[in-house]
């Protein structure tokens, strides 16, 4: 995001008159211009009268000598300070003119009238402290009641000094001298002033206790001497009456070097946040200018606390915040995504009166789109709109983004729309927003539109460019597509950098296509890039996704090698991969490697595990995880339960996963739609649909929308019943509704029309998917297959088989043992295509190195009892596909035995009917 706080503070050139001669013994009055910071003349000196510009005078001594009226320059400060001294005095322009007053001294000057003073000030005025140096009249500098305390202690407040000292009459003021190390602690003196028309007698009863003990420490009391304002009234004096000189202290050129030094360090290091912090600590008394610097450079870190404390560090010393500083600290809590202490820092700058300018909405509309609170944002940007005439491209770019991160891409495109209304050209982070909206939403059309308009509006498209249209195809699983633009940057000279390789390997490891992950991997070391804690963890990913453990264990130690410390995103494919094959030991162990490497266990951790171990069907040590997050102080949150709730689902134990709904909604967590899903998935498991309805109207109520996976867990559920009409029911409310049926939802319906005997529906849904542009799958055909096996139509299933491979799909086990089990169930009648095609089946599965499970071998041998009673060529091709011990298996076969065709199947390893395919592509189950 482009810095937002570099903003040019209006210049004041001084002015000042400029005489020229036009015309040959004329004058004529000129125009002031800015070329000079000199001052005009004085409206009472003398001018010469020729209207030429007039001379210096000349220093010489005169007969009867005056003290010379010097020029007094414009100084607001310099009649602040010492008034009683006047600037004719000609003490004072001695000092200006050093080498005038060598030449010919000025006289002595004349001793001021004595004054008539009474006794109790004339103690006070002889003393020769009150005396300026440079013999100017005497200044009175002690104020009356004001006394000095010393050796004070360095912790004490002042409400104690004054607790003390109230004995000796009413108090009107209390100063400590605060440390300039520490301004929280007091440098060990300070002075009490009393008031009242008995100052003058508190102070001097006070003064009588000088040495007694306070708190441990022996006090030094003594009247106020003068000595620290006069001292401060000369130096201010020698400042105004400097003239340019520069007479600073070493005190203020120290402290002046080491103002350079921390901008240097800002401008030429600003990622050594030490260095920073160290030059900021060395400015002895820092001022707004660097307090405001030193908030605005934690808030671009996010470093709220540390912004807010040096925030209060400033009050402490009495600099009050302006409208920059205070929109830094609103900066840094926005950055921090704590936008309730943002508006807490606005409240405050309204009740001292601080206007809040468009930085400061334009920080507030940007801190609310980053936490996807687009209404909050809306609000803020209106009030900005009322407030401020004009408004510019920042502004509306953050709005647009948090209409984008909210899918309104509607709301974002009358915004740009508006901009451009208002004459704001739009610049290229905008093309950008507008084209990762669309990458969320998944509309690769108006994505392109953007990207082609980019380019018509004279943008060079950028990497980011290149990288929204990666990540749009690699969102919508169109890698092929992403490797295209990868080639067209190629093209244009543009070289990727770890975002873009990032996105790539995340593509490929989405598809299991850990290859060209790899490639992509070794693209970006041959490119010289160091891989970053985001590629690292995509690789392990990758790693844990292929099974080789060892390997993700390796790169881990890899990654904290090069200095990268790892995440808890990190450990989680591990700990999860572990989890899934059931290795719990090795799990915990990485989990406690995670703790070594410093990274504190969060609920997504334990989600990791809980979410492995009900993938393998281990409830009952996945719930235990639950005792063990209780432990370690983590409060389980929605998925937790949802994933539990998923695990009962798969098994059908719709109670317990009711059990863990109750739980869930009675710790006040969110309902989802994902948590619906898990009950939805354990009612038609189990087979009670009035249930499942009754979770259906319930979503209604809580205005929760039925989506996709929804809709598919009711197909599926009245097809395990075949229950067509229902089915068919549900498939036309999904048209009605506007979701969009996916290649589970035909699946789910054929396996209703298979189920019901209609085949000629299931054959017309296939033809619909031809249409609407799904491909069926694997599945698909296994399920279709198996329906004209349910018919008694082997020659219609052998078709199906052919359609499949001519789709350029690839039969799994569960195909050919579906497709031989129909074909032997028909192959008593004499039929050449039946013989034919079994030992066509046969052939291929040899190929494939499949081999079937004992009770299928069992049966398919009692079905070639009745063909072959004593052998041949079917039994010959049927064998080798049988297992390796078949011959040793003692197996007595009765003739008379029948076995269905749907036991045979149901009996086999696979089964139409599951649907864990669903749950791979089912969010509910997700971590995040």
């Amino acid at each position: 995001m482009m810095d937002m706080f570099s903003l040019a503070s209006p210049h004041c050139p001084h002015t000042t008159t400029f005489s020229a001669s036009i015309l040959a013994g004329k004058t004529h009055p000129t125009t002031a211009l800015c070329f000079s910071s000199k001052t005009s003349p004085e409206p009472d000196e003398p001018s010469n009268s020729s209207g030429h510009l007039r001379r210096p005078k000349t220093l010489k001594p005169s007969l009867n000598p005056t003290p010379p009226s010097p020029k007094t320059t414009k100084n607001p400060l310099k009649n602040l300070v010492n008034p009683t001294i006047s600037p004719t005095n000609p003490a004072n322009l001695t000092n200006k003119l050093w080498l005038s007053s060598q030449l010919s001294p000025p006289p002595p000057p004349t001793r001021p009238p004595q004054e008539t003073i009474d006794d109790k000030e004339a103690t006070v005025s002889s003393n020769l402290d009150n005396l300026c140096s440079d013999g100017s009249p005497e200044i009175e500098f002690r104020q009356e009641g004001k006394i000095f305390v010393g050796n004070l202690p360095n912790w004490v407040k002042k409400n104690e000094v004054e607790e003390f000292f109230r004995q000796f009459g009413p108090i009107e003021n209390v100063i400590l001298i605060k440390g300039h190390n520490d301004n929280q602690r007091n440098a060990g003196f300070g002075f009490v002033i009393y008031g009242g028309p008995m100052a003058s007698g508190s102070a001097m009863r006070a003064v009588e206790f000088d040495g007694v003990e306070f708190h441990g420490r022996v006090l030094t009391v003594k009247l106020d001497d003068g000595r620290r304002l006069r001292g401060r009234s000369e130096e201010r004096a020698r400042w105004v009456q400097g003239h340019g000189v520069d007479q600073r202290s070493k005190w203020h050129e120290e402290r002046e070097s080491s103002r350079k030094d921390f901008r240097k360090v800002l401008e030429t290091e600003p990622e050594n946040w030490q260095a920073v912090v160290q030059a900021f600590e060395r400015i002895k008394k820092p001022s707004r200018k660097e307090f405001g610097l030193m908030v605005t450079y934690y808030a671009r870190r996010g470093d709220m606390h540390h912004a807010r404390g040096t925030f209060e560090s400033m009050r402490a010393r009495g600099i009050e915040p302006t409208s920059h500083v205070y929109t830094s600290l609103i900066h840094a809590y926005a950055v921090g995504r704590d936008m309730e202490e943002a508006l807490s820092c606005v409240r405050k700058m309204k009740e001292e009166g601080i206007e809040m300018s468009l930085v400061t909405y334009s920080i507030l509309v940007g801190g609310f789109a980053k936490i996807a609170n687009a209404e909050a944002a809306d609000h803020w940007f209106k009030e900005a709109k009322e407030r401020h005439t004009t408004l510019n491209a920042i502004i509306y770019g953050n709005i647009i983004y948090a209409h984008c991160q909210a899918c309104n891409m509607t709301r974002a495109e009358a915004l740009v729309r508006e901009m451009e209304e208002e004459g704001i050209d739009a610049p290229i982070d905008i093309y950008h927003t507008m084209m990762d909206g669309y990458t969320i939403i998944g509309n690769e059309e108006k994505c392109l539109i953007v990207f082609d308009r980019l380019k018509e509006c004279g943008f060079t498209p950028s990497v980011i460019s290149y990288g929204c249209l990666i990540n749009l195809y690699i969102k919508i699983g169109k890698v092929s597509k992403a490797l295209e633009v990868s080639k067209m940057m190629e093209v244009a000279g543009i070289k990727h950098n770890m975002k873009t390789y990032s996105m790539l390997i995340n593509g490929f490891v989405r598809l299991k296509d850990w290859a060209n992950a790899f490639a992509v991997f070794e693209d970006v070391v041959k490119d010289g890039l160091k891989p970053d804690v985001v590629l690292y963890n995509n690789i392990i990913r990758a790693f844990c996704g292929m099974g080789n453990m060892e390997r993700a264990i390796c790169t881990v130690k890899e990654m904290q090698k090069e200095r990268h410390r790892p995440t808890t995103r990190t450990f989680m494919p591990i700990i999860h991969g572990f989890a899934r094959s059931g290795e719990m030991r090795r799990a915990l162990e990485i989990f406690d490697m995670m703790r070594r490497s410093g990274c504190i266990p969060t609920v997504h951790t334990f989600n990791a595990l809980i979410l492995g171990l009900v993938e393998k069907c281990q409830m009952e040590k996945a719930v235990g995880i639950l005792d063990e997050m209780s432990l370690a102080g983590i409060s389980p949150n929605e998925h937790t339960y949802t994933t539990i709730m998923h695990g009962y689902a798969s098994l059908g134990d719709t109670g317990k996963a009711f059990e863990y709904f109750t739980k869930l909604k009675t710790e006040g967590l969110e309902l989802d739609v994902y948590t619906y899903e898990a009950l939805l998935k354990a009612c038609c498991k189990s087979g009670r649909m009035q249930s499942a309805l009754a979770v259906t109207r319930e979503m209604s109520s809580q205005k929760i929308p039925r989506n996709t996976f929804v809709y598919n867990i009711l197909i599926d559920g009245w097809a395990r019943r075949g229950d067509v009409w229902e089915a068919a029911e549900l498939m036309q409310e999904m048209k009605q509704e506007g979701v969009q049926p996916d290649i589970h939802t035909y699946t789910s319906f054929i396996n209703a029309c298979c189920k019901a005997g209609d085949m000629q529906r299931a054959t017309k849904t296939i033809q619909e998917m031809e249409v609407v542009g799904v491909k069926p799958n694997v599945k698909t055909y296994t399920t279709l297959i198996h329906g004209w096996a349910r018919a008694s139509l082997p020659e219609k299933a052998l078709k199906c088989f052919q359609e499949m491979k001519s789709a350029g799909l690839k039969p799994d086990k569960a195909v050919y043992h579906c497709l031989m089990t129909s074909l032997l169930s028909r192959a008593s009648v004499a039929e050449e295509y039946i013989y034919s095609g079994v030992v066509g089946i046969c052939r291929e599965m040899i190929e494939c190195e499949l081999t079937v499970d004992m009770g299928t071998a069992v049966h398919w041998s009692k079905c070639l009892r009745k063909i072959e009673r004593t052998g041949g060529e079917l039994t010959e091709a049927l064998q080798k596909t049988f297992p390796p011990d078949w011959n040793s298996y003692n197996v007595h076969v009765n003739s008379d035995d029948e076995l269905d065709v749907d036991d045979a199947y149901s009996g086999g390893e696979t089964d139409i009917d599951d649907d864990d395919d669903d749950d791979d592509d089912d969010p509910g189950l997700s971590l995040w």
